[in-house]
């Protein structure tokens, strides 16, 4: 039987867990695959982009089976973006989570010891009217201390014509921020809302060719338009955490590591499913 999680845990029991929410720069000069420049600029700015992982054809390769995956979802009732915790559920979704080239990035941010727990398709379907307000992860993730970073892998071509993602450059220094809930009325694909980004630093749009990837920190205010062109902007959402970070609410049963050991014995380590 698989584990089912929600993607926007219960506030209270969130508000309840002891969690420190402050960021952890990354040591530069610890840097293998990302350059000392890169590093710097995420301690500085929250994000780095872009990555290349995938070759055309490669990235093409994942877009037709996404594409499958998603008409599967569909007629069973879900919609573009219903495709959560992917890893647990289809194989080819857990070894994009493990892919080399990824973990390497990841681990130039995050340390030797790394866990991959999180994997989710954001598919913005042409003109399907929903934004992403500004958010924070860490405000929906039950995970102490703060050391966390998102991969969003553009399966798509994504700019600002068909509502790529949007960072507010170095928020993520200003610590866990006040949110209020999302109206229905303003269309929001998550359920929390940053009013007033600008008072955290400039926008940044993050412009991304299919096959690359961006990564950015748990605590950097991010969000992304309604997408209101006549082409499709899908994106797989991978998140790490460094393997000493503490998952409450039963989150670490979503944990493969990825890189290192975990020493404590904090996570689940899920092997790979089987391909549907």
């Amino acid at each position: 039987m698989q584990t089912t999680f929600q993607i926007t845990p219960d506030q209270s029991a969130l508000d309840s867990i002891p969690r420190d929410l402050r960021f952890h720069p990354s040591p530069a000069e610890a840097a293998k695959t990302l350059t000392r420049e890169q590093v710097e600029h995420y301690n500085q700015f929250g994000f780095v982009r872009p990555i290349r992982i995938y070759s055309a054809d490669e990235i093409a390769e994942i877009r037709t089976y996404f594409n499958d995956l998603l008409a599967k979802v569909v007629a069973a009732g879900g919609d573009s973006y219903s495709i959560s915790s992917a890893h647990l559920k289809y194989g080819k979704v857990w070894d994009i989570l493990t892919h080399p080239k990824i973990v390497a990035a990841v681990k130039d941010i995050l340390g030797e010891d790394v866990v991959g727990w999180g994997s989710h398709f954001f598919c913005k379907m042409p003109g399907d009217g929903k934004a992403v307000a500004w958010h924070q992860d860490a405000s929906y993730w039950p995970l102490s201390p703060s050391k966390a970073v998102t991969v969003w892998l553009a399966i798509d071509d994504a700019d600002v014509e068909n509502a790529c993602m949007r960072f507010i450059a170095g928020s993520h220094h200003h610590g866990h921020m006040t949110f209020r809930p999302s109206n229905p009325d303003e269309h929001n694909v998550l359920n929390q809302t940053i009013d007033n980004p600008e008072q955290y630093g400039h926008a940044v749009d993050d412009c991304l060719q299919a096959g690359e990837c961006s990564l950015h920190s748990d605590l950097l205010l991010h969000g992304s338009e309604a997408n209101e062109s006549s082409r499709r902007r899908c994106g797989l959402t991978i998140r790490y955490a460094a393997a000493d970070v503490t998952a409450h609410m039963g989150w670490n049963q979503k944990g493969v590591l990825v890189s290192g050991a975990d020493r404590d014995g904090k996570w689940a380590n899920r092997p790979r499913p089987a391909d549907d």
